[in-house]
C-alpha cells in the first residue's frame, strides 16, 4: 500500500495576517494581565498605607527651647 498525500490531512501555511492576529492577541492578553496585577498591588498598597495613617497617633510637634542670651 502505497502512503498518498491527501490535501485534506496536510496542514495549511497561515498567512501573514494571521499570524500577526495571533501575535497581537497574545500580546494585549499579556499586557491586560499586566496590567491587572500592577492595579491590584496598587490597591493593596493603598489600603495599607490607609490602615496606617488610621492606627499612627499624630503628635503635635514640640517647639525647641528658646536660648537665652546672657546680658554683661
Amino acid at each position: 500500500m502505497i502512503a498518498t498525500k491527501d490535501s485534506s490531512t496536510m496542514p495549511t501555511k497561515a498567512s501573514h495576517q494571521e499570524k500577526a492576529a495571533s501575535t497581537d492577541k497574545a500580546a494585549w492578553q499579556i499586557i491586560e494581565s499586566e496590567a491587572k496585577a500592577r492595579d491590584k498591588k496598587t490597591e493593596k498598597l493603598r489600603e495599607m498605607r490607609l490602615q496606617q495613617a488610621a492606627t499612627q497617633v499624630t503628635e503635635a510637634p514640640v517647639a525647641p527651647k528658646k536660648k537665652t542670651v546672657k546680658k554683661k
